[in-house]
């Protein structure tokens, strides 16, 4: 059973023990779909201020919507398209404090105003992205990007 808490700490701290909840949630788990679906889930339990958090996997050359939490999304990404397909194509984190100034945002949710996107790679090889976005400009910082790369690489180890 799983419960949501509010635990105190400072952001480091906070992440650490969302480290530690995705392992315990996906450790005995092989299947893809069921551990980004609670990975998914949790991130949007854990993260305040956000709209959307969910994956894209990679497919055909292009990323392909996996289980998220949020309104509805695009579907279908090219490569080197949105930040998404940018991210996936550098094999790159990308913070964008203000999507509206970055060039070719795909806009799926019009009350986005940040996001937050990193590579999923296994095996030196790009399978998707994590994908989260805040109506909130500016809203992750180097301390969220660095708890949320730690997050990707404990995940990608399990698919």
């Amino acid at each position: 059973m799983f419960s949501v808490e509010k635990h105190p700490g400072n952001k480091q701290e906070q992440y650490t023990l969302l480290h530690k909840q995705l392992v315990a949630l996906i450790e005995d788990e092989k299947n893809q779909i069921a551990n980004l679906s609670n990975a998914s889930a949790l991130l949007n339990q854990f993260l305040p201020d956000i709209n959307w958090v969910g994956f894209y996997l990679v497919e055909d050359n292009q990323l392909i919507l996996g289980p998220f939490q949020g309104l509805p999304a695009c579907v279908r990404i090219p490569f080197g398209k949105g930040v998404c397909g940018t991210s996936a194509a550098n094999k790159t984190t990308l913070r964008i404090a203000d999507v509206h100034q970055f060039p070719g945002h795909i806009a799926c949710d019009a009350a986005s105003q940040s996001e937050i996107v990193i590579p999923l790679i296994k095996n030196e090889e790009i399978i998707g992205v994590l994908d989260i976005d805040s109506p909130m400009t500016n809203r992750f910082d180097e301390e969220d990007q660095q708890g949320l790369e730690e997050f990707v690489t404990i995940l990608s180890k399990y698919l």
